[in-house]
């Protein structure tokens, strides 16, 4: 596998060797070790798996400490555009976005680490996307941020206006108005 770092550290993009012949293709999807060794180490514990239709917009959402997760994410069927938003108090980068196409053709995944907040839009008819978490689903850890906060400089492709978005995701407030629980000089939330 390729890591691409961004220009966020600990933010990547993560593009698999792919081996293509007459009957299709095949590539390795996760390796521990690999990821361990070139991202860092991180112990995945839930995967989940979402189906969503064009204009669908999803985030932007994290978990409070202590269930805070790390995200490796990818598109297995159709489009769409992922983000990454720096959420970390005193970060250098807070507030900044990476974003990234993952489709079922480039076979991307992107791994967002603890402290930010992480959203998608689809782009295609479907999109069915997968993500490994390091820690388990608390409900009453959910947090997030408006995906529709124009402060933010994200280029949805979409109208975020036009966008199909959950009563929740709706009821997010805007960065300016946050009081991030993540901070940036807390060792953990720093990316080595």
């Amino acid at each position: 596998m390729e890591v691409i770092k961004t220009d966020i550290d600990g933010v990547v993009i993560i593009e698999p060797r792919i081996f293509k012949d007459s009957r299709g293709y095949f590539f390795e999807s996760f390796s521990k070790r690999e990821f361990d060794e070139k991202v860092r180490p991180v112990d995945f514990v839930q995967d989940n798996e979402s189906c969503s239709t064009y204009g669908v917009m999803r985030g932007l959402h994290f978990q409070r400490p202590p269930f805070a997760q790390s995200k490796l994410v990818r598109c297995v069927k159709g489009r769409v555009l992922d983000v990454a938003v720096d959420i970390r108090k005193g970060s250098p980068t807070y507030g900044r976005h990476v974003a990234v196409e993952l489709t079922e053709d480039n076979h991307r995944q992107f791994f967002i680490p603890r402290g930010f907040a992480h959203g998608f839009a689809v782009l295609s008819d479907i999109a069915v996307f997968q993500y490994k978490c390091d820690n388990y689903y608390h409900p009453e850890a959910d947090g997030g941020i408006s995906i529709q906060d124009a402060s933010l400089g994200i280029d949805w492709i979409i109208d975020p206006a036009k966008a199909v978005l959950s009563d929740k995701d709706l009821r997010h407030v805007v960065l300016a108005d946050f009081d991030s629980p993540f901070d940036y000089d807390t060792d953990q939330y720093q990316q080595k």
